[in-house]
């Protein structure tokens, strides 16, 4: 039965799934969300930056090497590289 059910799945097996957002966090008018995704067992750290000027949203993904055993773990360090990002680059992150 497992070998039909992925045969007829949506996404390989090696396929990481959707990401959701974990926590979030505002960080000098910008929004960081966490979103780790699972990767061969553990979590990947990953995440988005959003800020809205002029009343347009924009955002902008992240993905680090850097993976953890929990989610939690992984959702904290991608806040902490959201931060990283944003004092270093600023608006110039939306060029």
């Amino acid at each position: 039965m497992s070998f039909l059910k992925s045969l007829f799945s949506r996404r390989s097996a090696g396929e990481p799934a959707a990401p959701k957002t974990l926590k979030t966090l505002e960080h000098k008018g910008f929004l960081i969300r966490a979103e780790p995704f699972q990767s061969e067992g553990q979590y990947q750290t990953a995440g988005v930056i959003q800020k809205e000027s002029d009343g347009v949203l924009r955002e902008q993904s992240f993905i680090r090497a850097d993976r953890f055993t929990s989610a939690d773990e992984a959702a904290e360090f991608a806040l902490a590289k959201g931060r990283q990002i944003i004092d270093e680059q600023g608006d110039g992150l939306f060029r």
